[in-house]
């Protein structure tokens, strides 16, 4: 981490952006005391493989047929 004061984020704040985007951390100082930190944003969401369920289950033929009246009147709170 390195320590850097506000007001040379606000000489050029896209310098210290693109060394973020690199993974560098800055602690933004005032009055030397630490007051933020600027950092890159770490993703821990992982996405699902594409055909992570193959094979594992079958759609029904009448999967998009309408609903029976009974049914659809309960949804409806009739």
């Amino acid at each position: 981490m390195l320590n850097v004061t506000i007001e040379e984020i606000q000489r050029d704040p896209l310098k210290y952006l693109r060394q973020v985007e690199t993974g560098v951390t800055f602690v933004i100082i005032q009055a030397d005391k630490p007051i933020a930190e600027l950092r890159p944003v770490v993703s821990s969401k992982q996405l699902r493989p594409f055909g992570l369920c193959a094979g594992e289950f079958t759609v029904p033929d009448d999967f998009d047929a309408p609903l029976p009246s009974e049914i659809l009147s309960a949804f409806e709170g009739k």
